[in-house]
């Protein structure tokens, strides 16, 4: 499973600095609560991307993250009382605590045993999800307060809320690049081209993919927790198994071992589910899956993906 070409290391700078700032004057350009929701799922799908694109792990359970670290930061902030940030933060190592015990569980497995037993595990927790008095049942999370940022800033007002889930981004996704760009995310590179090399090379391949799916998951917690206090719901559409083929979708879509493949994915999906979905009702699912079927013939690398490679034919440098 080989990555596309890098985008140009000159050029990223300067357009990792031109998105941020598009970021910064978007909310009142477009409606702040469609932007959260594609933040959302755009760290979804890093987070997703970090496990598929660069360690070559395909988890077919990330919903569990995203949903469990949603009803985490709801019943903390709407049940025990606390402050938003601290509802995030509780989700996120709630997903990651789940995403060491599920990388424990299945990473001696590879390919579509690893894939299985991921979907396994997640299916379990659904099923709890939809048990547990606590988490509501089939009614979901609901009622879930935005509170006060640090006990100052009032969340409920959209551009407020906004700039926080905002600046969640843009730390989660710093904290993947620099992941991916370090030593570290060289030997998870060199485990997705040849595991039996690196094995040979003296590297403890199983530590170091548990540790990826641990960051992967806990981010993955983020998004999910992030999400719940943006719509004020925890839902069991979070943690069903269609939001885990949602993310894969995305990242395909967008580009699979790109850095900006998984938010162009992501905003793709979300764009399009949202104007089709008062047009077309249910058929949103089948027009989503002629779409993937047209990437997967058409454009093998994605979106971003194929973007590099043309880039990379015309030598821009």
């Amino acid at each position: 499973m080989n990555a596309p070409a890098a985008f140009p290391e000159s050029k990223m700078p300067l357009l990792l600095g031109v998105l941020f700032a598009i970021g910064l004057v978007a909310p009142y350009a477009v409606y702040p609560t469609f932007l959260m929701k594609i933040l959302c799922y755009a760290l979804f799908a890093c987070a997703f991307n970090l496990l598929l694109g660069f360690v070559g792990l395909l988890s077919f359970g990330h919903a569990a993250f995203l949903g469990t670290a949603g009803y985490v930061c709801g019943m903390v902030v709407r049940d025990v009382g606390l402050t938003p940030e601290l509802g995030i933060l509780a989700g996120t190592v709630a997903a990651g605590l789940l995403g060491w015990l599920f990388g424990w569980l299945a990473i001696k497995r590879t390919g579509i045993y690893f894939a299985m037993i991921t979907l396994a595990l997640a299916q379990m927790v659904f099923f709890l999800c939809v048990q547990i008095k606590e988490t509501g049942g089939e009614d979901g999370l609901q009622g879930v307060p935005r509170g006060h940022l640090l006990g100052v800033v009032d969340l409920s007002d959209n551009i407020a809320m906004y700039y926080l889930v905002y600046a969640i981004f843009c730390f989660s996704f710093f904290v993947i690049y620099r992941t991916i760009h370090s030593p570290f995310g060289q030997i998870l590179k060199a485990i997705r081209e040849n595991e039996p090399r690196a094995i040979s090379l003296g590297y403890d391949v199983t530590k170091f993919k548990l540790i990826a799916f641990t960051i992967s998951a806990a981010l993955a917690g983020t998004a999910g927790a992030t999400k719940t206090l943006v719509f004020q719901l925890a839902s069991l559409t979070d943690v069903h198994w269609h939001a885990s083929g949602e993310v894969v979708l995305m990242t395909l879509l967008g580009g699979l071992g790109t850095i900006l493949g998984p938010i162009v994915g992501a905003a793709t999906i979300v764009s399009l589910q949202t104007q089709l979905a008062d047009s077309v009702g249910s058929w949103v699912t089948v027009i989503m899956g002629v779409i993937f079927v047209l990437c997967v013939l058409a454009f093998r690398r994605g979106m971003v993906g194929e973007l590099q490679a043309l880039i990379k034919r015309s030598g821009v440098n």
